[in-house]
């Protein structure tokens, strides 16, 4: 897995059902440097979802749907759902993320983090 690859990613269920973080099967975006991400058992990615109202909270970003990228609808990164995942809860890999879309990523990061 590569740094702006589109995975296919199971989110785990919070206990109880309680909390607000996405959950269940659906894409994410590979954020982490391809150097570190072969010797962890983990992987920083941030969840997409299709629903377009999710752009009224900070820190998120639409993202069209293309041949380059898999998905099949127009979704909204996440940014401030950035978690470690598991790599035995990354079945497969759906795409790239366009550069300019990662572009944007990074700089939305940056402002989430202070950095």
């Amino acid at each position: 897995m590569a740094r702006g690859d589109v995975l296919r990613v199971e989110f785990p269920y919070p206990p109880g059902g309680a909390g607000r973080e996405q959950a269940g099967r659906r894409p994410a975006i590979a954020v982490q440097t391809d150097v570190t991400s072969a010797s962890l058992p983990t992987l920083m990615v941030v969840p997409l979802t299709g629903r377009l109202s999710a752009l009224r909270f900070p820190h998120t970003i639409q993202v069209e749907p293309s041949e380059v990228n898999g998905l099949t609808q127009p979704s909204v990164l996440l940014v401030f759902q950035l978690r470690a995942i598991d790599h035995r809860r990354i079945p497969g890999k759906i795409g790239r993320l366009e550069q300019h879309y990662l572009n944007q990523l990074d700089e939305e990061m940056r402002r989430m983090l202070s950095l």
